[in-house]
C-alpha cells in the first residue's frame, strides 16, 4: 500500500494512493466505522498492523465510499509525515563509492567507518514531494543533494536486537537531503549545514513493510535536470537497516513515526571534477522504485 498526506480546502488527511486518485481514509473510515483512528498519519503509523488490517478492509471496498475518493488533481500533496515528531535521523557515509569519491575529491587516505555516524536534520527543512528548495547565495554557495532510502519506524523500542529490527519498522519513503556543503566545512559538523529551511523533501507516499519484503532490492536514482547523477541498490549499504536500527536505538528510545534516512550513494556534486552545485532553476528527481519520486526545484531566495 501507498499510504500518503494530502490537503483540501484547507483540511490536511491521510489517503490511499489509488491510479490517479487518494482515498480519504479519515473520511473512509468514519463511513464504514472501521474503528481505528485515521485521522493522521502518525496516528495510523500508531496503530501499527491494527491500523493497517483495517485500512487494507477499507481499500478492498473503496468504491463503496464514492465521498472518499478524490481525483488526485483535487488535492496537494505533502510530505506523508506533514509534521516530523523530532529531528530527522540521518546517516552519512553509508556507501563504499560515495565514501571513496569524497575522499578522493580531499586527496585524504581512505578510511572507512567503523560505525554508523550519525547526524540529524531539524524538522523545519522539511519540503513536500514537489516543492521548491530555497537557494540563499548569501548563505551558501554550494548546494547539493543527496537520494536516500528514508526507513519510518513504527513502534517505540529502545535496544532493539538486530534480528528483531524490522519488527520496529513501519515502511519506506524516499528522502532527499539536500546540503550546503560549504557550511559543512566552515561549522565542522554537518547539522548547519543539512538543516536550511525546505531542504528535505519527503515522499511522496510510505509504502508499508509488507510491500517490500526486501528493501535490498530498491533502487535509488536521482537526476538534475534530466541527467543521470546517482545511481545503486539499497544492499550497497556499508551499514544495513537492521544494523542502524540496532545501533541508533542501544541506550536511545526510538518512537513511533521517527524517520531515519540511511545514506546516500556516489554520485553528489561536490565530488565531481570540478564540483557543480546546483543552481537557480535546476530540476532534482529523486527516485527509488515501489515508492516513488520526489520532484524538486532549485529556486533562488528573492
Amino acid at each position: 500500500m501507498k499510504l500518503v498526506s494530502v490537503q483540501r480546502e484547507g483540511r490536511v488527511f491521510p489517503g490511499l494512493w489509488l491510479d490517479g486518485q487518494v482515498l480519504d481514509l479519515a473520511t473512509a473510515a468514519r463511513a464504514g466505522s472501521v474503528g481505528v483512528d485515521c485521522d493522521s498519519m502518525l496516528a495510523i503509523i500508531r496503530g501499527g498492523e491494527h491500523a493497517l488490517s483495517a485500512i487494507r478492509a477499507v481499500a478492498r471496498r473503496a468504491a463503496a465510499y464514492p465521498e472518499a475518493l478524490l481525483p488526485m488533481s483535487q488535492v496537494t500533496l505533502l510530505a506523508p509525515i506533514p509534521k516530523p515528531v523530532r529531528n530527522v535521523f540521518c546517516v552519512g557515509r553509508n556507501y563504499l563509492e560515495h565514501v571513496q569519491e569524497g575522499y578522493a575529491k580531499s586527496g585524504a587516505e581512505l578510511q572507512l567507518p567503523v560505525a554508523p555516524q550519525f547526524f540529524t536534520k531539524a524538522t523545519h527543512a522539511l519540503n513536500t514531494p514537489n516543492g521548491d528548495v530555497r537557494l540563499d547565495p548569501r548563505v551558501t554557495k554550494l548546494l547539493d543533494y543527496e537520494v536516500e532510502l528514508a526507513v519510518i519506524i513504527g513502534r517505540a523500542g529502545r535496544d532493539i536486537p538486530r534480528e528483531q529490527a524490522y519488527e520496529f519498522v513501519f515502511g519506506y519513503s524516499v528522502v532527499n537531503d539536500f546540503t550546503a556543503r560549504d557550511l559543512q566545512r566552515r561549522h565542522e559538523q554537518w547539522f548547519k549545514g543539512k538543516s536550511l529551511d525546505t531542504t528535505c523533501p519527503l515522499g511522496p507516499c510510505i509504502v508499508d513493510r509488507a510491500s517490500v519484503p526486501d528493501p535490498g532490492v530498491l533502487e535509488l536514482t536521482l537526476t538534475v535536470n534530466g541527467a543521470e547523477r546517482q545511481r545503486a541498490r539499497v544492499a550497497q549499504m556499508i551499514f544495513d537497516i537492521p544494523t542502524l536500527i540496532a545501533v541508533l536505538s542501544a541506550g536511545m528510545t526510538l518512537e513511533a513515526g521517527d524517520i531515519i534516512a540511511t545514506g546516500t550513494p556516489a554520485g553528489v556534486g561536490y565530488a565531481m571534477n570540478p564540483s557543480r552545485a546546483l543552481q537557480d532553476g535546476d530540476v532534482v528527481v529523486a527516485s527509488i522504485d515501489q515508492i516513488g519520486a520526489l520532484r524538486n526545484r532549485i529556486v533562488a531566495a528573492a
